[in-house]
């Protein structure tokens, strides 16, 4: 039986722990060891706890399963018919974590959605989204109903679930409507109100998504996009889902919020909510001490960015950063499919990394990069023989860009350190330590069959998957996590050798082939992989089986890692990185 547990950041150097099974004191740890054990002669019945050695208090128990993982039964939402007379069920979509009851536990934090959702260049009706909440134990502590006038689909409703006003306790916020519907039933805005286009058409700019007449004019059908009425931004209690305050959404679609459609194409950049409406969401620590939301819109165009705080139970805006305001037209369209926060100057507060841009805590524009929109993107400290962090993204307008595929920047001055060329589009990239023999993380692309180190040089064939890299066996070397299969990178021969690849499951998300989550939930640093069963009944968390000689405090005690964790739902989902280097080599472990 493997057992690990947690070394947290006040933990001092030289804590020694005692394992007990069944009451009785089985290990000593020494100073140093790693916050784990192989019990050989435990079994799934055997109950475990652990305690510091000198400390008076009674031992924690430490969590034990009797499978590989641990089920967390779903209720999905009701099935459902559009007014268009099309019928749809429900698929259990991304997750977070976060304590919302103060027990010192992470509860899981759920987003439901339909089956008919949509990607924002195509029109058509959806179903309204539903978040559950869930302690791990399966009791479900509330469910949320956005409502018809939140329309479903990968860019629309990012959440946040972080404790932000520092009471021990979780809020959860996101971006509501007209007839969105709290955790004890309360109605926010008019419970009549139905914003969604039910017809007419409107010229369109994009290939994607676009009816094609006879005389070749492209048109965005309306039906179900969602172009007017109010907008609201909304914090909800975490234990009860009660709505504690709302307010405007800023920015709105256009000042009194009906536009017409001159006047949102005047805006953003068309008149079908193709580029009004996609947003990012994630968490900082903007004034050092307590976090705050940051809720982003738009990235192909027009690009805005507004901080919140909860404080005292009550939402006001912190700052409000907008690339059509004067002398900030250079940050416009340079925004990818998801964010990234980290303090990459040094002075204790955050950062906005938003793809080929970032924003200081202050909401001034801290640097900008003509590489424009990318859809995955990676900040660590990705070269540990440089200072500070590095970002690593790949990019998809070539013609505008220089042909670059992908890039590493300084992730403080945005300086581009090296890059890689493309001729199209490059979908997808990925930076982690998969190869000990170079130091610092890999990185590799769609647009490339080879893989780089930190210098941008190729050291051979890059593994075939570009999703998530995860710690999940016993060395400092990130492994594979694509669809629901996590691999080894064997650098010797070049190839993937699968670790874990479970059946019954499913992954999120389409070609995406995201978890639900991932992260650092319980035991010691490795993480869990968080998917659902194919049958949309289950939640299974999966924790790793191999043990380890490494130690190193909980990762979700790491301020980019946590953070990372709080933004891996929004739109393209990413893997979490530490603000430090995790990889081979890595020394000061403790």
């Amino acid at each position: 039986m493997l057992i690990t547990w947690r070394l947290l950041t006040d933990d001092p150097a030289t804590i020694r722990f005692r394992l007990l099974r069944d009451g009785k004191p089985i290990h000593d740890s020494r100073v140093g060891e790693a916050t784990a054990f192989v019990d050989r002669k435990g079994s799934t019945t055997s109950r475990y706890a652990v305690q510091r050695i000198g400390d008076k208090g009674a031992p924690s128990p430490a969590m034990m399963w009797d499978k590989s993982y641990l089920s967390i039964p779903l209720t999905p939402p009701a099935d459902g018919v559009t007014p268009a007379g099309e019928s749809f069920s429900y698929t259990a979509n991304d997750a977070s974590a976060a304590d919302l009851d103060g027990d010192g536990r992470y509860e899981i934090i759920l987003k439901w959605d339909p089956t008919n959702s949509h990607d924002n260049s195509q029109g058509g009706y959806s179903g309204s989204v539903f978040l559950d909440a869930y302690r791990l134990d399966g009791t479900r502590l509330w469910r949320i109903d956005l409502g018809r006038n939140i329309r479903a689909g990968a860019h629309y409703t990012q959440f946040l679930a972080f404790d932000f006003d520092g009471d021990g306790r979780a809020e959860v916020a996101m971006k509501t409507a007209d007839g969105t519907i709290d955790g004890i039933g309360t109605v926010i805005g008019d419970a009549k109100a139905d914003w969604r286009g039910h017809d007419g058409e409107v010229p369109q700019r994009d290939r994607t998504g676009a009816k094609v007449l006879a005389d070749g004019t492209k048109v965005a059908p309306m039906q179900g996009r969602i172009v007017k009425g109010p907008e609201y931004l909304t914090v909800f209690d975490g234990l009860t889902g009660k709505a504690l305050a709302t307010a405007p959404y800023d920015p709105p679609r256009y000042p009194g919020g009906n536009p017409t459609t001159e006047q949102l194409t005047e805006s953003w950049g068309d008149g079908y909510a193709n580029r009004s409406d996609r947003f990012l969401a994630g968490v900082a620590y903007l004034d050092g001490h307590l976090p705050s939301m940051v809720f982003g819109r738009g990235y192909y165009a027009r690009t805005a960015i507004a901080a919140w705080d909860w404080r005292d139970g009550k939402l006001t805006q912190r700052w409000l950063f907008d690339s059509s305001q004067p002398g900030k037209g250079d940050y416009a369209g340079r925004g990818n499919h998801q964010l990234s926060i980290a303090d990459v100057d040094g002075d204790g507060r955050d950062e906005v990394i938003y793809g080929s841009m970032a924003v200081d805590d202050d909401g001034k524009g801290l640097w900008t990069q003509p590489l424009f929109h990318g859809d995955t993107m990676h900040v660590s400290d990705l070269d540990p023989a440089r200072p500070g962090l590095e970002k690593f993204g790949v990019f998809e307008d070539q013609r505008q860009n220089g042909m670059i595929g992908s890039a590493l920047l300084d992730a403080r001055t945005g300086q581009m350190l090296w890059s890689t060329p493309a001729e199209k589009d490059t979908g997808r990239g990925v930076a982690a330590d998969i190869d000990p023999r170079h130091w610092g993380a890999e990185f590799w692309n769609s647009s490339s069959a080879e893989l780089f180190d930190v210098a941008g040089k190729p050291i051979g064939p890059r593994p075939r998957q570009m999703n998530f890299a995860i710690w999940w066996d016993g060395d400092l070397l990130r492994e594979l996590l694509d669809k629901t299969t996590i691999s080894k990178w064997d650098w010797e021969n070049g190839k993937e050798i699968p670790l874990l690849s479970p059946e019954g499951l499913s992954s999120n998300n389409g070609t995406k082939a995201t978890p639900a989550l991932q992260a650092d939930l319980i035991g010691d640093w490795r993480e869990e992989v968080v998917w659902r069963s194919a049958d949309n009944r289950e939640l299974r968390i999966y924790t790793t089986p191999y043990p380890t000689t490494h130690r190193f405090v909980t990762l979700m005690q790491d301020p980019v890692y946590r953070l990372g964790v709080a933004w891996q739902n929004t739109a393209y989902n990413q893997p979490p990185h530490t603000s430090f280097y995790l990889g081979a080599g890595k020394q000061g472990e403790r």
